[in-house]
């Protein structure tokens, strides 16, 4: 996954936090860490209380279950538009 996220073509990752054996967050981090200028990256969390688990992942946004599509393609909108304006994710 570092090489496809290094290679570029990527706008924005969508993960789930909760997968195993390696969750979302986990490989949210380890991508942040190691790729510069890394593409935004969503994380799915099981639960809304998980939210600041996502803030140690370094997640750009966080999205819990049970999931509101609305909520997710709003999320996702926002971390594209900041993308293609070259503006950092906030």
């Amino acid at each position: 996954m570092t090489r496809t996220m290094d290679a570029g073509g990527i706008d924005v990752a969508i993960l789930d936090g909760e997968a195993v054996p390696f969750g979302g967050m986990g490989v949210c981090r380890q991508l942040k860490d190691e790729i510069f200028n890394c593409p935004p990256i969503l994380v799915l969390t099981g639960r809304p209380q998980d939210a600041w688990l996502a803030t140690w992942s370094r997640a750009d946004a966080v999205v819990p279950r049970p999931l509101d599509p609305r909520v997710l393609a709003d999320a996702t909108a926002h971390l594209l538009r900041q993308r293609v304006a070259g503006a950092p994710v906030a």
